[in-house]
This record gives C-alpha cells, sequence and structure tokens, in this order.
C-alpha cells in the first residue's frame, strides 16, 4: 500500500507527517534536514509518495528524497494554499494538510527540470551572478575616481586603461582592481565552460540560428524553459515568463495593462536584450513587426512586443526542431 507524507521543509531540519491511505497518522516527527535524517525518518515504511514546498530551500531536501528513490512531489507555494483554504478552510500549509492534499491527489505541482538541465540553469546563472559583480566593481571605482577627481577619457577596465588605474596610486582602486581581475578570471573560466556545452547541445545550436542570439543567450533560455513539451502552446510560455499584458476585467470590459512580471526576470530581460540586437542586425519580419509597433507604441513598449513575438518564434523552433528563418 502507498503512503503518502507531507515534509514541511526548514534549512537545518524538517518536519514530516506520513500517513496510510486513508488518512491515518503513522509517523509525525521533526529530523535533520541531511542524508542520515532523511533516510532514518523514512526507514522502514516502504512504498512513499512525499511532497515539500517551493521554499527557498526546497532542492537539497528534494534530491536527498529522490535519491533514496521516494516519489516527491514539488508543491506550488500560492496554489497549494489557494487550494487548502478553498477545500479544508485553511491557509495555513503544514506537513499534516500536505500530506493531506497529497492523499487526495490535490497538489498543484511546480515544474523540476532533470538534474543536467538544473546543473545548466545553475552555470547560467552563476555567470550572470559573476557578470553583476563586475559590473558592480566597476561601478564602485568610478565612485572612488569621482571622489578624488579624476576623470579619465578611455575605457579604465582594458588592459591599458588597468595600467593607468594602478598608477594613479589609490589604495581603494587598487583592491577593487584585484578583486575585480578575479570576477573576470572566473568569468572566463564559466564562459568557457557554457560555450563547450552549447557547441554539443542540439537546442542551442537551433536558436543560435536566430540573430542576436548567442550561446549564453540560448543556454538561458534551454535551461530556463526545461522541456518545452509541458507547454501546450506559444501563449502559455509567455505567459509563464511573465511577458504578456495584464488583464483587467470590469462587468463585459477588458483593459489591459503593464507585463504581469511573473516568472524569471532575467529570461525577460535576455529577451529584450536579443532584440536590441536582432532589429540592429536582421531585416526579418521580427525587425519588422519591431519597426511597426515603435512607430505606433513607442521604442520600449515596441521592445516588449518583440520579445514576446521572438518567445514564441523560440517556442515553434523548438517545438519542430527548425533553425530560424528571416521570414517567419
Amino acid at each position: 500500500m502507498v503512503l503518502y507524507a507531507g515534509i514541511d521543509v526548514h534549512k537545518k531540519t524538517c518536519h514530516g507527517v506520513i500517513t496510510d491511505a486513508y488518512g491515518k497518522i503513522l509517523k509525525n516527527g521533526t529530523f535533520d534536514n541531511s542524508d542520515y535524517g532523511i533516510q532514518n525518518f523514512f526507514d522502514g515504511y516502504g512504498d512513499v509518495e512525499a511532497v515539500i514546498e517551493a521554499s527557498y530551500s526546497w532542492r537539497p531536501t528534494y534530491e536527498r528524497l529522490d535519491e533514496i528513490g521516494i516519489d516527491v512531489k514539488l508543491a506550488h507555494p500560492y496554489k497549494v494554499r489557494a487550494i487548502a483554504e478553498a477545500r479544508i478552510k485553511t491557509d495555513k500549509i503544514d506537513a499534516g494538510i500536505l500530506a493531506h492534499l497529497l492523499r487526495a491527489n490535490l497538489i498543484p505541482e511546480s515544474y523540476v527540470p532533470p538534474k543536467e538541465t538544473r546543473e545548466l540553469r545553475d552555470k547560467v546563472r552563476l555567470r550572470t551572478q559573476l557578470m553583476r559583480e563586475k559590473v558592480r566593481l566597476e561601478n564602485k571605482i568610478y565612485a572612488e575616481l569621482e571622489k578624488n577627481r579624476i576623470d579619465l577619457d578611455e575605457n579604465p577596465f582594458t588592459k591599458k586603461g588597468k595600467e593607468d588605474l594602478r598608477e594613479l596610486g589609490i589604495g581603494s582602486v587598487d583592491r577593487y582592481l584585484v578583486i575585480h581581475e578575479t570576477v573576470e578570471e572566473q568569468m572566463k573560466v564559466v564562459s568557457n565552460e557554457l560555450k563547450e556545452i552549447a557547441d554539443d547541445s542540439e537546442e542551442a545550436e537551433l536558436l543560435m540560428t536566430i540573430p542576436g542570439v548567442g550561446y549564453f543567450s540560448a543556454l538561458l533560455f534551454i535551461s530556463e524553459i526545461g522541456d518545452i513539451d509541458r507547454f501546450s502552446s506559444p501563449k502559455k510560455l509567455c505567459s509563464y515568463f511573465g511577458i504578456v499584458p495584464s488583464v483587467h476585467k470590469s462587468g463585459k470590459t477588458e483593459k489591459y495593462g503593464r507585463i504581469t512580471k511573473q516568472g524569471s526576470g532575467l529570461v525577460r530581460w535576455a529577451l529584450t536584450q536579443c532584440v536590441w540586437s536582432h532589429v540592429r542586425w536582421a531585416d526579418s519580419q521580427l525587425t519588422r513587426f519591431y519597426l511597426r509597433k515603435r512607430r505606433e507604441k513607442g521604442k520600449k513598449t515596441a521592445a516588449v512586443a518583440t520579445a514576446r513575438k521572438l518567445l514564441t518564434v523560440i517556442y515553434y523552433m523548438l517545438k519542430k526542431r527548425e533553425k530560424f528563418r528571416l521570414e517567419g
């Protein structure tokens, strides 16, 4: 008989409830959020399905459960609260409530990509963080130069520019430069690793046929989308990444507002950057769409609308395994 476990996950500990198919509680307790703690809690309970909420610390717990052979589901935190409130009149989600909802097949699942995709996503996000840190350090250095009333005509972050910075003899600038160069070195390492992954990826190769989409953007889209077949339409993909207009209904009237901005802001940013690059260089259906929208709505609105259209193109390219065509 299948048993059902709800797990309330914290950084150091978990609280778990195991029930049978009739809802009888077989085990209720707190255990360490560690390999041993999880293994020990489930020892002797045979075939168990488990559910955890998609909180900030879900991933290590999910992977530990998966590694010991437990069929684990990741519950969408907002949707599971709505269901709990509607069905069992509570908005407090604890291990017992999770076990009850799992037993009743009422868990709204969050998508968990395969391990390989999770690792790619980590690497892409690491490069993004390194880039942000690099820019942050450059802004710090500019601030120190301004503080010391130094105005440089050329880019201070070229090889020659860094030599000139060191000759200034400003201690704070020298220290920021050391960190900046370390970050740059690590960025190169991660970038080279990503280039190798892109070279071996059929999907990345397809997306890189779009003018304006490089290896980094291609891998970002692939890692954040995951399995394209989980989206039944391009509209659902665009909605997932929050690049669709919000809709306000009043009676029979519908008003469209700004984009919802749900999902990954990094994907929305990358789509927009790819659009700017694409419309600068490519004579394509996308570019003509952008130019038409720019005349009607202005530059920023046109870029967002074209980003949504680009994501639609990406959807069909991944679905059909086709290269980009300038005329769509």
